[in-house]
């Protein structure tokens, strides 16, 4: 089966880039399973109901999360309310910490799809161990399903190669989020499982990472602390496309995308 995956949606120029360009996507490349990292789809930073639902309806299955999923009061109580948007599975198991951090997936056809959002801890506020906790997560999903894709929103490159030979074998694919620049490392590791180091970001090119390159220079040239706006042009979708074998969860091909709008 193909699976797209969906590098970091920026905002609102983000999800139009979405809405635009996705049925057409699915039906070119015959995909049948979404799954996008929505954490910046509410101007940049959080997640909020309304925009989630945008996506859905654009046909994007899941939202994963990061560090930024708790950036919006109302997408913080949004997470305990839809179980088609997951946060980070390492954040502490505490009863006041909403959302789920991985969910078992109906596919179209029929077969379940195990999702599981990590984040990293190099660069990264610290949290639980992401590899203790994917290796128990995959466990669990393992009884249920072979098709298990992970998304680990990390910042270090070296954390992401770690985890991607760390899960070789274990899941269908690694794929990593997080920094918005697309990496050029796609691959299907000895043991059938697909990985890159970064999907990219889905939004404005035009700018710093998403956002407006004046701002990100003031910053940088004075140290002052501004206010981030989105950058508005060179709208692109960055995602990879991994194909599975239903039967075994090994990935057989992965394949990154660039589209402009």
């Amino acid at each position: 089966m193909n699976i797209l995956f969906i590098g970091d949606i920026m905002g609102r120029p983000g999800r139009s880039v979405v809405s635009r360009l996705l049925p057409e996507l699915c039906h070119e490349l015959d995909v049948e399973f979404v799954i996008a990292n929505g954490e910046n789809i509410a101007g940049g930073k959080g997640i909020k109901r309304e925009q989630a639902r945008e996506m859905f309806q654009s046909g994007v299955d899941v939202l994963t999360g990061g560090n930024h999923s708790w950036q919006n009061r109302e997408g913080i109580g949004f997470l305990n309310e839809e179980s088609r948007v997951l946060r980070p599975a390492n954040y502490p198991e505490n009863p006041r910490v909403p959302g789920r951090g991985f969910g078992l997936f109906k596919s179209p056809d029929g077969p379940l799809i195990g999702v599981i959002n990590l984040q990293g801890r190099v660069f990264m506020p610290p949290l639980d161990c992401p590899f203790h906790r994917a290796q128990d997560l995959v466990d669990r999903l393992r009884e249920q399903t072979a098709l298990i894709l992970v998304d680990f929103h990390a910042e270090a490159t070296s954390e992401k190669v770690a985890m991607g030979w760390f899960l070789d074998g274990l899941v269908s694919a690694v794929i990593g989020t997080h920094t918005h620049v697309q990496t050029a490392d796609e691959k299907i590791l000895p043991n059938g499982t697909a990985y890159i180091t970064d999907a990219g970001m889905t939004g404005p090119h035009d700018g710093v990472i998403g956002v407006k390159k004046e701002i990100v220079l003031e910053t940088m040239l004075t140290r002052l602390p501004m206010r981030h706006k989105l950058a508005m042009g060179d709208l692109r979708l960055n995602a990879v496309l991994i194909q599975i074998d239903v039967t075994t969860g090994q990935a057989l091909s992965i394949k990154r995308l660039n589209r402009k709008v």
